[in-house]
């Protein structure tokens, strides 16, 4: 695998632009190849085996792509697919979740007890974080709860609906009485944080891919020799495919990197 090749991205819908940004800015001198899968989000309410056949269909595009390594910037495609991609045939490039690294800062902070987290209905159901948290740290406290109208809240699909109302909704939930931090386990939500700080008045320690994704696809790249080397110049841009190309999804994109956008529809599936 050539150490110049991009990184491809994927996700649902706008979610994994925060993974990409938080990419972006540890590593600067790598290209990014980025695909939403806006004609089936949010990927939270499909089937498992929905979720595994859009994943591996958007993982041979970027592989096609030439990407050197594929990061599954969704939370729900991680829980349900991420085996099921690395096991594919024909697949040489890293392939890293967004899942892992959040589990491993866990593991390591010590000063956390009692954990919420929230996420999509897939990846809440599937209890990965759960399982992987106390496999690792049997001493906490982990309590989960679905939050499947907040993805699509996010991508503005339904504009009459108060966030802040359904946050209060969801977060008022008496599993959540004492806990001392929350994974937003939906690459999604870092981008209604600031909502989520304020209901918590600040006294939550909020946690998400996006605070350790970056650090972590740039240790995976040293590792497997594949850093790129050379100082991307300033014209050079990244790319972005959309399944079903959409005004909400072209102006958050510009909010992440608004002076490089190649924005493009692309009918990868059969």
């Amino acid at each position: 695998m050539n150490k110049l090749n991009p990184i491809g991205i994927f996700d649902s819908g706008i979610g994994g632009l925060t993974v990409a940004h938080a990419i972006n800015k540890v590593l600067p001198n790598e290209e990014i190849i980025y695909f939403g899968d806006t004609k089936h989000l949010p990927y939270g309410n499909k089937t498992e085996s929905k979720i595994r056949s859009y994943s591996n269909q958007i993982t041979n595009f970027l592989i096609r792509q030439k990407c050197k390594a594929i990061i599954i910037g969704c939370n729900s495609a991680s829980a349900i697919a991420f085996n099921s991609i690395k096991e594919s045939k024909g697949n040489d490039a890293l392939i890293i979740n967004v899942i892992d690294p959040v589990i491993r800062y866990v593991q390591n902070d010590l000063s956390i007890r009692n954990i919420g987290i929230i996420g999509t209905n897939a990846t809440i159901k599937s209890m990965t974080y759960e399982k992987k948290i106390l496999n690792l740290r049997n001493d906490l406290r982990v309590s989960s709860i679905a939050t499947p109208l907040l993805a699509s809240l996010i991508e503005g699909n339904n504009k009459n609906c108060d966030i802040n109302k359904i946050i209060k909704r969801y977060l008022y939930n008496k599993k959540f009485a004492k806990i001392d931090s929350l994974i937003l386990g939906c690459t999604h939500y870092p981008i209604i944080q600031n909502q989520i700080n304020v209901f918590y008045k600040n006294r939550i320690r909020l946690i998400s891919s996006v605070n350790v994704i970056g650090q972590e696809v740039k240790k995976q790249l040293k590792k497997n020799a594949l850093l790129n080397p050379n100082i991307i110049k300033k014209n050079t841009k990244h790319k972005f495919y959309v399944s079903n190309l959409t005004e909400p999804f072209q102006e958050k994109t510009k909010l992440f990197f608004p002076h490089s956008i190649i924005l493009q529809e692309e009918n990868i599936f059969s």
